[in-house]
């Protein structure tokens, strides 16, 4: 009811207000009025100085944005392509707030300096050879080198050699989990397929393939510190795409084909922790967290526990409405404790034979309950069976 009487009040109100505009349009009859339509130059001088406060308005909203957000982007790389990555960033956004400095303070002040004077004709020409080589041959060189420079990038990124020593490790994404394969000691990844799939064999390997005898499976992911890594990527329902955003790697993962990435890690987990930058940070976000607790506690929550920074492997493709939480804890461990972790580890092999086990009841052990009482339950039906046909043997 009360939404109702709110409509009705508003309608009015916009009624009220439209008979307000006819009166006041009556009350001018007489007067003189420009209806011509066109811009006088008192018109042209407001509309100029409106657009330097435009122009000031951008200006003063990117600086505000450099100060307050500057230092929300990612700091330090973990891997040793990171740096290659982040200054062909910093190139290009270099680059892009120069021209737009420059253009958009020329667009306005061009703009301004031509505004409409009834006592100024404009001068009209049909085209410039001049004018046209210089915004055509500058922005082209210019977009040349940047994508000269990508392609050296991504070249160095992304070429792995065949006889290069690497550790095989494939990222299975379905919604909305990451799975990681490693290749074992053969350091051969063992063939699958989606029409593979069954029970624990979760990724569809191809159990019949030798190399795949060795093959682990882990929802965590463990990498030697120093140590190329190859990561082969797959998908199981829709597009996903892997992103290591502090190794400054992402591919996407697309089914029914296999994508690849590979990247040296050069900090381990511990050591990215101890860096001034991210003790900084961590403290920072604990701080906030603790005034949230303090809100939560207060409104008879649970205080939120403190962060501890953690390398995570994300999807950055909007693929399902989980899709924010699809992360993998990503671990760099030193070379000998990544060995050591690894040697802890089943292989897939002796997962499946576990599971096949364990559907298997011991030899000699006594009859599950569900066996007993289908034994009880014929046993019934047999000595039912027989007193039936003793009555109508008595009978007759």
């Amino acid at each position: 009811m009360t939404s109702l009487l709110v409509i009705i009040v508003l309608v009015l109100l916009a009624v009220a207000l439209w008979q307000l505009t006819k009166i006041f349009d009556l009350t001018q009859v007489g007067a003189s009025s420009d209806d011509s339509q066109v811009a006088s130059d008192n018109d042209n001088n407001v509309q100029g100085y409106i657009m330097f406060g435009f122009l000031a308005f951008i200006y003063i909203f990117t600086i505000y944005g450099l100060l307050k957000w500057g230092n929300l982007v990612l700091h330090t790389p973990a891997s040793e392509h990171g740096g290659l990555v982040d200054n062909l960033m910093n190139i290009t956004w270099v680059l892009i707030f120069t021209v737009q400095v420059i253009t958009q303070g020329l667009l306005y002040w061009f703009s301004f300096k031509n505004r409409g004077n009834k006592d100024r004709k404009a001068l009209f020409f049909a085209d410039s050879n001049k004018l046209e080589a210089i915004w055509s041959i500058i922005p082209s060189v210019v977009l040349a080198c940047l994508i000269l420079y990508g392609l050296y990038a991504w070249n160095n990124i992304m070429f792995v050699d065949k006889d290069e020593d690497v550790i095989e490790i494939e990222l299975y994404a379905q919604q909305f989990k990451w799975t990681a394969r490693y290749a074992g000691q053969d350091n051969v990844l063992g063939k699958a397929n989606v029409r593979l799939i069954e029970g624990v064999n979760t990724l569809g390997v191809d159990m019949s393939d030798p190399n795949a005898q060795d093959d682990i499976v882990v929802s965590e992911l463990h990498i030697p510190k120093g140590k190329k890594v190859h990561f082969k990527m797959r998908s199981q329902d829709v597009l996903h795409s892997a992103y290591f955003p502090h190794f400054r790697a992402q591919m996407n993962c697309v089914p029914g084909m296999v994508t690849e990435f590979a990247f040296v890690p050069t900090y381990t987990t511990a050591e990215y922790r101890e860096l001034p930058f991210m003790v900084e940070k961590v403290a920072n976000i604990n701080k906030l967290r603790a005034e949230k607790s303090i809100e939560l506690v207060a409104k008879g929550g649970t205080a939120l526990d403190p962060y501890t920074f953690d390398y995570l492997l994300l999807c950055n493709k909007i693929c399902g409405a989980s899709h924010y939480n699809m992360q993998m804890k990503v671990v760099v461990d030193t070379p000998e404790d990544y060995k050591k972790w690894l040697s802890e580890k089943t292989t897939l092999a002796q997962d499946i034979a576990a599971a096949k086990a364990a559907e298997k009841p011991a030899e000699g052990a006594a009859p599950t309950t569900d066996s007993t009482a289908k034994v009880i339950d014929t046993v019934k039906a047999v000595v039912d069976t027989v007193k039936a046909a003793v009555a109508k043997v008595a009978m007759k």
